[in-house]
């Protein structure tokens, strides 16, 4: 009896020490155990996370490992039972630690009291990341400072190409860039550039306090024109002459431009005692420039500070540049679209609108068009495609195929398919097109007076029918590959009539397509959206239509072209 209560206890005891091993492991804060020798037996999960390693690479290791080569200080592991009547350590106390790449983090720390009646020598110490570490440092020769080593210069640049690579926005890039800078070697960043109309805007300036980072927007706005040959350090950034540091006693002089007086409100301003000021250039231009500041003059930018902002303004100048670029291509190609896409015919008694909405990303414009005209016989050519990609190339490429669709169609009174596959076979050779979708029809008038449709569909979505109660019905049929998959392949062709009042709609992809759902969700979900406003005005249905249709996610342009049949022949 007595064995199993001993075993039963010792039950207890295992189940509660794994429930505080899972306690300690959930605290937002580091804690690592240490034995008598100060060697880590354990870490939580924090800790691993606030050093950017894992558990095997710190346990086992001396406690000296971690701090940084600057600071030889060690955290003390004292508890209250060690040291009667001396006070605990108080958690104000502050270090620096090493990251797994030698980056320094500033740390608060303090030790977890624990009786240690069973004499294992075990401590817990704990500790958290320090916001204010900064205003906080060590003191002493070997206390850590916003000096960084080769390794963390290095790790800064990449950091910063990181953030800018991808992103051509150009307000969230420079942000990126200034969380990266702030406050880890400066009190402030001002970023000044100069617009395409050759005018300088202040366009960010940001203070990083013990609360975090603030955008001053009071400081943002309008500056003067840049002097032509003014020797101040920012009039010779803004030219792409020369990096400066300088200081409050640089703008101590009668100011030479309206450009300095400005300098000079701004180092009153924001308490700056030392400065380093370098160009923002990209390949073919100047576009502005970039000063850090720091308000303990101390601590004076070095030469070795000014070249790794040099080096951050290049960056920031290739990324502004490239984000320019695709400013001009989209607005290119928008221009190039609206130009482009016709004014609507007005066949006897049939109803028709059509939309195109730009992609939101200026990179992905460019294929999507829909086009109808009337054919020397009286029927009316509808077409809807998309030339693959997004981007100056496929709108010149969509240019190119429209025109020759065009002319290939009203030259020659053939079937739809017949068209599509000379427009294959040529498109090759006289086209930049690679790839493309698109449903060619003709809107047609039987004897009957009842309208029908032909139609050859290479690789589009189906253009999608409702009759006059809303019931719909996906043409499926004609259905062939892509445009310049196999130009050598015969093309099918599909023949329906139009019941009156029936409601007729091609669209782009752009419509339907969903990153988080398959296609065929986003076709049904076109199909119900569509029943439902079936009795609208055309263009009230077609404009509801895109609000209910197309995915939150969906970043590509959309055409849209719709035809209602007369209710009676």
């Amino acid at each position: 009896m007595g064995d199993g209560t001993d075993a039963s206890t010792q039950n207890v005891q295992d189940v509660l020490q794994q429930e505080l091993v899972a306690v300690l492991d959930r605290l937002g804060v580091g804690v690592l155990a240490l034995d008598g020798q100060k060697r880590i037996v354990w870490t939580n999960t924090a800790s691993l996370a606030l050093l950017s390693c894992s558990a095997e690479e710190i346990v086992g290791r001396d406690l000296h490992a971690l701090l940084h080569p600057d600071v030889r200080r060690v955290p003390s592991s004292r508890v209250a039972e060690e040291d009667e009547g001396a006070p605990p350590d108080t958690p104000e106390d502050r270090t620096w630690l090493a990251r797994r790449d030698g980056s320094p983090v500033p740390v608060r720390w303090f030790p977890l009291p624990v009786k240690d009646d069973a004499g294992s020598g075990v401590r817990l110490l704990a500790f958290d990341a320090d916001a204010d570490g900064s205003r906080h440092r060590p003191a002493g020769p070997s206390s850590p400072t916003r000096t960084l080593s080769e390794r963390d210069r290095l790790a800064l640049l990449a950091d910063t190409t990181a953030q800018l690579i991808y992103n051509i926005d150009v307000d969230e890039s420079l942000r990126r860039v200034v969380d990266l800078l702030l406050p880890r070697i400066a009190d402030w960043a001002v970023i000044d550039l100069i617009t395409e109309a050759d005018e300088v805007n202040r366009s960010l300036v940001v203070h990083a306090h013990s609360g975090g980072l603030k955008i001053r927007e009071d400081l943002q706005g309008p500056m003067p024109p840049v002097p032509a040959s003014s020797p101040m350090p920012l009039s010779k950034a803004l030219r792409g002459v020369a990096s400066t540091l300088a200081g409050p006693e640089t703008y101590d002089v009668p100011p030479d431009s309206a450009v300095a007086v400005e300098q000079r409100k701004l180092f009153t301003a924001t308490g700056i005692k030392t400065a380093a000021l370098a160009p923002v250039k990209g390949p073919s231009e100047v576009l502005g420039a970039i000063t850090l500041g720091r308000t303990a003059g101390e601590e004076p930018f070095t030469q070795a500070d000014l070249d790794l902002l040099e080096n951050i303004g290049r960056r920031i100048g290739i990324a502004l540049e490239n984000a320019r670029h695709y400013q001009r291509q989209r607005q290119v190609a928008a221009t190039m679209q609206r130009y482009l896409l016709p004014q609507l015919p007005r066949p006897a008694g049939v109803e028709m609108t059509a939309r195109y909405l730009p992609s939101p990303d200026a990179s992905h414009v460019g294929g999507d068009w829909y086009d109808a005209f009337p054919l020397p016989n009286g029927d009316t050519a509808l077409v809807i495609g998309d030339v693959v990609g997004h981007d100056l190339e496929a709108a010149a490429g969509m240019a190119q195929l429209r025109n020759m669709l065009r002319a290939y169609t009203w030259a020659q009174d053939d079937p739809p398919h017949h068209t599509v596959e000379r427009l294959d076979r040529a498109m090759g050779h006289i086209t930049d097109v690679s790839m493309a979708t698109l449903v060619l029809a003709r809107l047609t008038i039987e004897p009957s007076g009842h309208r029908a449709l032909r139609w050859t569909n290479a690789g589009h979505p189906p253009p999608l029918l409702l009759d006059s109660t809303g019931r719909t019905r996906s043409l499926g049929d004609g259905r062939g590959i892509l445009l310049g998959a196999s130009a050598d392949r015969s093309r099918p062709e599909a023949r329906v009539l139009l019941p009156p009042g029936s409601t007729l709609l091609f669209y782009t992809d752009g419509l339907i397509e969903s990153r988080r759902r398959p296609l065929d969700a986003g076709l049904k979900r076109l199909r119900e959206a569509a029943a439902e406003l079936n009795q609208r005005h055309l263009d009230d249905f077609v404009d509801e239509l895109l609000v209910r249709s197309r995915p939150a996610d969906n970043d590509d342009d959309v055409a849209l072209l719709a035809i209602r049949i007369p209710p009676t022949p």
